[in-house]
């Protein structure tokens, strides 16, 4: 319950222990017994992650000491808001990613890489404050000090700490004034504002709207602003004192002794670190002080923290109210009424964000890759993408995309493509299939259906098969069998495993063109290596860098593979038999005269370029 006063107007006043940080784009409240986390998702909707948490009472009697509570509060904060930050930036498609260091050290200690991930990430702004506030300093104090006159040795610690001291108070507050420049922190501080002034009316006894919490101040006396500002007087009052022993009883290194700077400096800050929980118990004891009582004194001495609180806070838009309101109505829910049950975000990003995150990963994606790796990730249809993608959705699209970083095909990212309504796998050990050769697998199958329609039993070569793609459409619809062969062994393995998965029942044989087959056809069908050696350094990167070369050369003008067809054709079709070739572009004319004196018919695509061949045995 919260409990109620009167403020100097003599109004009332609730006084509540909820207090709360700004995230991305949202606001985290911490009650008693709950967090809840309310962020502006980008699709406008406001999306709330609420926990439950263990009460202060409910912990071991040493954490709840004074000075010890102060520490074991600041060492949770710092992971609780860590957590909080990584979570809120999951809503805008900002999905945190252990690295390989996070993954091998979370296997070995069976725990979550994400707490790993977590735990580095307080290590390391730990690591940063101290390096900015401690290090930095005592640096510069022990460089300037010397070179300074203080009149008598022992002023000497005291000139020392105020000149650390002085240092300490314009690195925190250059700090603060540089990062304000960017513009998603002053979002942040806009967040911040909404926080206080959302916690002010309800203190004030105000129904909590947009409209009463819009007239609040965004200043608070429980403000982490205020808090570090007590944590830096308390530390330079500590590290004063700190200074001023190690000098008083002789535990620096002596002037006549080489490098006595260095290891001066380094036993000072070791001592300091020390006393870092010293700081932090102290200061915040202070601040819980403070904040019980709003008179002269205490206004005073909380004047300067509440003004620093001028830079860390901005004046919050009305959407932003919603947002905080938003979470300090869950946090009051949940304290209430431990049935509820916790909620997670329902992390959605706009189709469009999506996109341009995709394309960001993969340069080399057009547009229409970016739509089928979405439309594979959502189960949609490409024609019919959502306008909001999930989460889990969203990663398994990223993994896609993060395949295709190096200029990678798509379908060898996603390791299958659509052929002929078929579904096939592919890798780099074949030819990814193109629409084109839909066109010529039709002819084919026109072609065994007029057979079968005679009555005749139509027995099918796929010479240079790459990935099946034709054998397995011929066999899933037509009544023929179906022999399948290519030179390279790995690309058979593909094919006999594309043909399982499709249930299509064909026989494989591995060698050189026609070395491996056996016996006659009704129908042979080749789409065989047809670039001319030339011109495979002009193709798209994707194409010359990623598929198998042995598979689109065809020798200098490209016919070579051609000729070798028409020279073993006739040792392998049955009378009335049919050849079906894939052509290249312009190459009809050439690769017809090689087969002078048969029946040759064209066929033109849908881009009208002559891409299918039919010969007619005699």
């Amino acid at each position: 319950m919260a409990k109620k006063d009167k403020d100097k107007k003599g109004c009332a006043v609730r006084r509540t222990s909820i207090g709360g940080q700004a995230v991305l784009e949202g606001v985290m409240m911490k009650g008693e017994r709950s967090m809840a986390t309310a962020v502006r998702a980008p699709g406008g909707e406001i999306t709330i992650e609420s926990k439950r948490i263990k009460s202060p009472k409910d912990r071991n009697v040493f954490f709840r000491l004074p000075f010890v509570r102060g520490v074991v509060n600041l060492v949770t904060q710092l992971f609780q808001g860590t957590g909080i930050i990584l979570r809120s930036a999951e809503v805008y498609g900002d999905f945190a990613e252990p690295s390989k260091v996070d993954k091998q050290v979370a296997k070995k200690t069976k725990t979550d890489p994400m707490s790993v991930l977590m735990t580095f990430s307080v290590i390391l702004g730990i690591v940063l404050a101290i390096g900015l506030f401690v290090l930095l300093p005592n640096v510069f104090a022990s460089l300037i000090s010397d070179h300074t006159p203080v009149g008598t040795d022992k002023l000497s610690s005291l000139w020392y700490s105020l000149i650390e001291s002085g240092f300490m108070l314009v690195i925190f507050i250059s700090y603060i004034l540089l990062v304000t420049l960017m513009k998603d922190v002053r979002r942040v501080f806009m967040y911040h504002g909404a926080e206080h002034k959302t916690i002010s009316c309800f203190e004030h006894g105000l129904e909590l709207t947009v409209e009463n919490a819009r007239g609040m101040s965004r200043q608070h006396s429980r403000c982490g602003t205020t808090f570090l500002f007590f944590v830096l007087v308390v530390s330079i009052v500590v590290f004063a004192l700190v200074n001023f022993m190690l000098d008083r009883c002789g535990l620096l290194v002596a002037s006549s002794v080489g490098g006595y700077k260095v290891f001066n400096a380094l036993i000072k800050l070791g001592f300091k670190l020390l006393f870092v929980p010293v700081v932090a118990g102290v200061s915040y004891e202070i601040l819980k002080l403070l904040a019980k009582s709003d008179c002269l004194f205490v206004r005073i001495l909380r004047a300067p923290g509440m003004a620093l609180q001028m830079l860390t806070t901005k004046e919050p838009d009305d959407s932003m109210l919603e947002v905080a309101i938003a979470a300090f109505k869950r946090v009051q829910d949940m304290d209430a009424d431990p049935t509820l049950p916790e909620t997670n975000f329902e992390v959605r990003l706009p189709i469009d964000m999506a996109k341009e995150q995709l394309k960001g990963i993969a340069p080399s994606a057009d547009d229409a890759d970016v739509e089928w790796i979405i439309a594979d990730a959502t189960g949609a249809q490409r024609s019919a993408l959502p306008e909001l993608i999930g989460k889990q959705q969203m990663e398994r699209a990223l993994s896609v995309a993060r395949k295709m970083a190096d200029g990678s095909p798509l379908q060898y990212a996603q390791g299958f493509t659509e052929f002929y309504g078929i579904r096939l796998s592919v890798n780099g050990s074949v030819l990814i299939p193109r629409p084109e050769t839909e066109e010529v697998t039709e002819k084919a199958i026109e072609v065994i259906s007029d057979m079968e329609k005679q009555g005749r039993e139509v027995r099918a070569l796929d010479l240079c098969t790459g990935s099946g793609a034709i054998a397995i459409a011929i066999a899933k619809n037509t009544g023929a069998s179906v022999l399948a062969s290519d030179v390279s062994p790995a690309a058979i393995e593909v094919a006999k495993a594309n043909a399982i998965n499709a249930g299509a029942k064909i026989d494989f044989c591995v060698g050189d063109m026609w070395q491996p087959v056996d016996g006659k056809f009704d129908v042979i069908i080749s789409n065989p290596p047809y670039i001319p050696s030339e011109d495979i350094k002009t193709l798209e990167d994707k194409v010359k860098k990623f598929e198998p070369i042995s598979a689109l050369d065809g020798g200098k003008d490209g016919l070579d593979f051609y000729r070798r067809i028409r020279e073993g054709f006739l040792a392998h079709i049955t009378q009335g038999g049919a050849l079906v070739l894939e052509l290249g572009i312009g190459q009809a004319e050439a690769v017809a005269a090689l087969f002078d004196g048969f029946d040759v018919s064209v066929f033109k695509d849908l881009e009208g370029v002559e891409r299918t061949m039919l010969i007619l045995a005699k």
